[in-house]
């Protein structure tokens, strides 16, 4: 079937392809309804405005949740080790977000279908079950991160861990469980708004702010630092930033809040309201960090995030620690929750069990199941003692470093499929644009790949893999620039309307040979690189 012949045949199809009956029906937000039916315009402020909060939220909750134990640890450490020169990194990073997420909660939308069932049936039964597993492996170990948080930051307080960690675990899972989808927007955004405990610390660590401007907006490195080191951190401040379960989970985040089409732009403005709340912590936590121990002996000794708690009481007051404790618990929380539930859509959605926060836990056993387990094995992680819990810390770092560029490519896929999207497919720009990312991703997933494997690696060769991978990523680029056949017009004007066919009616794609050869080299280094950090793993923990 011809691109053409293909766009015609959609297009004229309209019946949702929900894979779950409760992703149907009124937007429930946590600070409004919008009615099935209403389709009547928003021409004045007060109703854009009324629409707008209504929407608000999957934006707003997955950017927040991924400024989590892990983000407060990564951005402290930068703070702590090298002041606010590191800074421009989360300034970079706005447009990866910003592009990443907004091709998912488009795929949401438009498709009514999660982004691992996509995968599954698009790309076959080995990238849907990789998908799902990896996904399911890497955010059980980012959910013990998330408990880690808690941890020390209960240890700060003075409050016993043990009981106090498996307490957070059973609110978490008593919050997601109440089957109103309202009522857990609602405690989220609670718990959103917990993050901005962050914005007083720095009021009173006073960081000289014309520095932070311009380490903001101009790049450089630490003077003195050794470069591999710093590249390392650069590379964990992108994989704390940007992670794969964001994928998974806004996309049927949105789908389950029964977002469509029509309010696409609304969603849209929440998620840049996520991103300026994710930024605006990040600059906080590494300018308060730079401040507060500039000059004194814990300058370029980084330990964990309950030392900086520590760090906070002593040079600056007693409340700016306990401020700095009880946001790292609500980080842990709100990302245990959000990281649990992507696991527990995606297992949901491949198997075909019913999956909606709408839906009591009688009425989806599987789905609610999966995320207990999940903060079940967690809770119990973290409480027994003699965990090694820094080597699973290490260990997630990696593992997500290691899976974001498969995430991604095929994200990118699944953005220009137009069976799937239709007319809301990538223009050429966003794909020339999401194509360098993925490039840039690929290498510093080699490189920390690498640095695990052989933690002896240079700067030269550090440099060597960067040079390397840039010279072969202009090549590919340069080719399949040349190869590239003149794309149909596409019709973009019944957007607001469409919504992908039933996954029976789509035929399954014919990749390239091309496309075939780039997907088995792809699965052919993510088995390599995973079997090899896992061994590494294996090898630290039994010394």
């Amino acid at each position: 079937m011809s691109n053409t012949t293909l766009t015609k045949t959609a297009l004229t199809k309209t019946a949702p392809a929900v894979l779950d009956t409760a992703h149907t029906g009124d937007i429930r937000g946590a600070f409004g309804t919008i009615r099935q039916d209403d389709d009547a315009p928003r021409r004045t402020i007060a109703a854009k405005f009324k629409t707008l909060i209504a929407i608000v939220g999957p934006g707003l909750i997955v950017m927040v949740g991924d400024n989590d134990a892990g983000a407060f640890g990564t951005y402290t450490q930068a703070g702590q080790n090298y002041g606010t020169r590191l800074l421009w990194t989360l300034l970079l990073l706005i447009p990866v977000l910003y592009v990443n997420q907004e091709m998912v909660l488009r795929l949401g939308a438009v498709t009514g279908v999660g982004h691992a069932r996509l995968i599954l049936e698009r790309f076959g039964k080995f990238w849907g079950a990789f998908s799902v597993i990896d996904l399911f492996a890497l955010n059980a170990l980012t959910i013990v991160t998330e408990f880690i948080g808690i941890s020390l930051g209960l240890s700060y307080l003075g409050i016993p861990t043990v009981p106090g960690v498996i307490v957070a675990a059973l609110v978490i899972m008593a919050a997601v469980s109440t089957g109103s989808f309202r009522r857990f927007e609602r405690a989220c955004l609670v718990l959103v708004a917990g993050s901005l405990l962050l914005v007083p610390i720095v009021l009173m660590a006073h960081p000289p702010v014309g520095q932070i401007a311009r380490d903001f907006v101009l790049p450089g490195l630490p003077g003195g630092a050794e470069l591999s080191t710093v590249m390392l951190l650069i590379i964990a401040i992108v994989g704390t930033t940007v992670a794969p379960w964001q994928l998974f989970f806004q996309q049927s985040y949105v789908i389950d809040k029964r977002i469509t089409p029509r309010f696409i732009r609304y969603e849209k403005a929440d998620l840049w309201i996520g991103i300026v709340v994710v930024i605006v912590g990040g600059v906080a936590m590494m300018a308060f960090s730079a401040a507060v121990f500039a000059g004194h002996r814990e300058f370029g000794n980084f330990t964990d995030a309950g030392a900086v708690a520590t760090g906070l009481g002593h040079y600056v007051s007693r409340t700016a620690g306990v401020l700095f404790a009880i946001a790292l618990i609500d980080a842990s929380i709100i990302g245990a929750a959000a990281v649990g539930l992507s696991t527990s859509y995606a297992v949901a959605d491949v198997t075909g069990m019913k999956h909606s926060l709408h839906r009591r836990p009688t009425e989806a056993k599987g789905f609610y199941a999966v995320f207990g387990l999940l903060m079940a094995i967690a809770a119990a992680i973290v409480v027994i003692p003699g965990s090694p819990l820094g080597l699973l810390t290490e260990g997630v770092q990696t593992l997500a470093g290691v899976l974001l560029p498969s995430a991604s490519v095929f994200l990118l896929l699944l953005c220009n499929d137009k069976a799937v999207l239709g007319p809301w497919v990538n223009g050429r720009k966003l794909n020339i644009f999401t194509t360098l990312v993925i490039a840039v991703l690929v290498m510093l997933s080699v490189v920390l790949t690498a640095s695990v494997l052989f933690p002896s690696i240079t700067s030269g060769q550090i440099l060597g893999i960067l040079i390397g991978g840039s010279l072969a990523g202009l090549a590919i680029g340069a080719v399949s620039l040349f190869r590239r056949r003149a794309r149909a017009a596409i019709d973009r004007t019944s957007r607001s309307t469409w919504r992908m066919p039933p996954l029976a009616q789509l035929d399954r794609p014919e990749p390239s040979t091309g496309r075939r050869l780039g997907l088995a080299v792809l699965r052919g280094y993510l088995l390599i690189a995973v079997a090899l950090v896992v061994v590494r793993i294996v090898q630290l923990a039994i010394g």
